[in-house]
């Protein structure tokens, strides 16, 4: 780096020392060595010396949030500059990667084409648009990428379709309000301040775009943007298990990936594994049960026959047995029509419950609700039929999440998160019961109010 980025990342006490070493090149770069960058030496494609502004800031952004950052590096009506200097550049990436609410606040206004003012209410529809550019740059940077963990989701036939792109801007936006679903049509300053504090997808997905644009990622073999320590989990996790299939027959987009995983524990967001495929392992409950059991926490993605893709996110594993199992982590979603999310109420603990070849119990797999009227209700006999119940008070502000109350499958997938458990079968069989694995017999002894002498006699482990 030349003496003009040590002075102009000198000037700017916002920065890390690490970070000052990219910012700086990327100001030079496009300043042509000089003190201030011209607009269209930075957005317009095509007209950039160097190869990473060319990269970054040409085709890979978003027009739309080529002209927000214009607004904010250059002004907008009467007040526009024709050249910005490197504290402003260098505010534009603070800010959004780890500025205060009032701050990002500001960033906002200023974006939008407006001075920050509290009094200022901001267009709920020119909000929504700002979100969905954030979310349309950070999946071209993603489509872009040369990184093993895109490509390994784009080879296999995962979309990045602009309508799913636009559904996931429009679900961070819709969080604004109380209820998501309501008509909006106008933000307040306290409104704004209390959504960009509890809104992470849009914090998270805000920090990688302007930590892409500022080429402060690179790191070798690996294309999800981090910022220098400490580091963020990206929002694309890497797919495990589908090395082996040339055509897999995906029916869900990258965004929905990212939607999903965003809603996540942090533990889980860094790895998807493959477990079960209607189209690949057939339609068969039993075969469907032995593939997700013991494999810890899961998510299960549901598209039914009318289009409408949907499903839960599963904090345990899942076993066979006669009481509901999970936590309070447990979620219900949807992608399409839109993408929304069902967090837990703890009104009560229904969240899930599988069962199969019992005659006294309900055979199939349930999340949240009550037997036969749950969020999510899979039959195991005919496989492919389901239902989603108009209400659950299981999940927070819940909607039916399929098109019609009873719906059949087009497709069923089941991904394991985050790393798998480790289990020790030689502990679980000395530890086992006959009643463990006879749930059915185990239910009709509660049910009749019997004691069961054998529960709690089991065989000391050996030292």
């Amino acid at each position: 780096m030349g003496n003009t980025s040590k002075k102009l990342a000198a000037k700017c006490t916002l920065l890390t020392k690490e970070e000052q070493k990219y910012v700086a090149a990327t100001f030079r770069a496009a300043s042509k060595n000089s003190e201030r960058i011209r607009e269209d030496d930075l957005i317009v494609s095509g007209k950039v010396d160097a190869v990473s502004l060319e990269k970054f800031w040409g085709p890979q952004i978003d027009p739309r949030l080529a002209q927000y950052l214009t607004n904010f590096l250059f002004g907008s009506g009467q007040q526009k500059s024709p050249t910005v200097d490197f504290n402003r550049f260098a505010e534009l990436y603070v800010y959004n990667v780890r500025g205060t609410v009032e701050e990002r606040m500001m960033v906002t206004y200023n974006c939008l084409g407006m001075d920050y003012n509290e009094d200022v209410e901001l267009p709920y529809q020119l909000l929504k648009e700002y979100c969905e550019s954030i979310a349309s740059t950070y999946i071209k940077i993603v489509k872009s990428s040369s990184g093993p963990r895109a490509r390994t989701w784009l080879e296999k036939g995962f979309r990045a379709a602009a309508s799913h792109v636009q559904a996931l801007g429009e679900a961070a936006a819709a969080s604004l309000g109380g209820d998501p679903d309501a008509a909006q049509h106008h933000c307040t300053a306290a409104q704004l301040s209390k959504w960009l504090q509890t809104n992470i997808l849009l914090k998270q997905l805000a920090e990688l775009v302007y930590i892409n644009l500022y080429g402060i990622n690179k790191r070798a073999g690996d294309e999800s943007p981090a910022p220098l320590p400490p580091t963020a989990p990206s929002l694309l996790p890497i797919a495990d298990g589908l090395e082996a299939m040339p055509d897999y027959p995906a029916f869900t987009d990258l965004s929905h990936i990212v939607w999903i995983n965003s809603h996540l524990p942090q533990k889980h967001q860094h790895r998807w594994r493959f477990l079960f495929s209607s189209h690949i392992h057939g339609e068969s409950f039993s075969t469907l049960a032995g593939r997700i059991q013991e494999q810890g926490a899961s998510i299960l993605i549901i598209e039914d026959t009318n289009g409408y893709i949907f499903g839960g996110y599963a904090p345990v594993s899942w076993a066979f047995g006669p009481n509901f199992t999970g936590n309070d982590e447990s979620f219900l979603f949807t992608c399409v029509p839109r993408m929304r999310v069902y967090p837990a109420t703890n009104y009560n603990d229904h969240y899930q419950y599988m069962n199969h070849y019992t005659k006294t119990l309900p055979n199939g797999l349930l999340m949240g609700g009550q037997f036969h009227f749950g969020g999510i209700w899979l039959n195991a006999e005919p496989f492919g039929e389901g239902s989603s119940a108009e209400s659950c008070s299981t999940y927070r502000g819940y909607k039916r999440l399929s098109k019609e109350p009873s719906f059949r499958l087009r497709s069923l997938e089941v991904w394991g998160v985050g790393d798998k458990p480790l289990v020790d079968k030689d502990d679980e069989e000395r530890d086992a019961s006959v009643l463990d694995t006879n749930p059915e017999a185990k239910a009709i002894l509660d049910m009749a109010g019997r004691t069961r002498h054998s529960e709690g006699i089991r065989e000391e482990p050996p030292l």
